[in-house]
């Protein structure tokens, strides 16, 4: 619809009652997990919870949207090729904690992968070797993330968000693209070339 996520939110925002959820990818070892511990002893008592489930089905495929939307946009752009560079910044499953359980990061970088895509993903809270150990994923430290023809921020560490003004030339290339999954960023302060998206 081209209406922007963060106005919404903003217009909803003038009403009393008004609780701000922002999009992003939902994961961890509480929101992504526990409802289904109440649609399950619904269903057992008889009751399908349709909004609860229809919420977890759509926060579930988020990570193949977002991939989707990513390859999309690179081949529409003829940026699709054997060297294109995606980098996702941030692969715990919220900000500012070292935790990648259940993290959708790791959905992520997996539904890259069926396109022929091997992101580069850094975290400076995450452990590498864990990261390695459990998921497979090699994280690069923040001096070797760069260059990257998309630039996926998922998890805004407060780290990262401290010089992601001051990084982001050396971070995405020109004519690159910049996905904010949590519309952290204010995109008119990104160079003129920058495709910007966020959910």
């Amino acid at each position: 619809m081209g209406i922007d996520t963060e106005a919404v939110l903003q217009a909803a925002g003038t009403k009393w009652n008004f609780l701000k959820f922002t999009p992003g990818l939902v994961g961890g070892h509480c929101i992504g997990v526990d409802p289904y511990y109440l649609t399950s002893k619904a269903q057992e008592l008889g009751y399908h919870p349709e909004v609860i489930l229809s919420g977890r089905r759509i926060n579930d495929g988020m990570a193949t949207h977002v991939a989707s939307r990513v390859v999309q946009t690179l081949a529409r752009n003829g940026r699709l090729n054997a060297s294109t560079r995606v980098g996702i910044l941030g692969m715990t499953f919220k900000e500012n904690v070292p935790d990648i359980r259940n993290s959708k990061g790791v959905d992520l970088y997996n539904a890259l992968g069926k396109y022929g895509i091997t992101p580069v993903a850094c975290d400076p809270m995450a452990d590498a070797d864990q990261m390695e150990h459990e998921y497979g994923i090699k994280l690069v430290k923040r001096d070797e993330f760069r260059d990257m023809d998309v630039l996926i921020l998922a998890v805004p560490h407060r780290e990262t968000m401290d010089s992601i003004w001051e990084d982001m030339p050396q971070l995405v290339k020109s004519g690159g693209m910049v996905c904010d999954l949590k519309s952290v960023l204010d995109s008119k302060r990104l160079q003129s070339d920058l495709l910007y998206w966020t959910l």
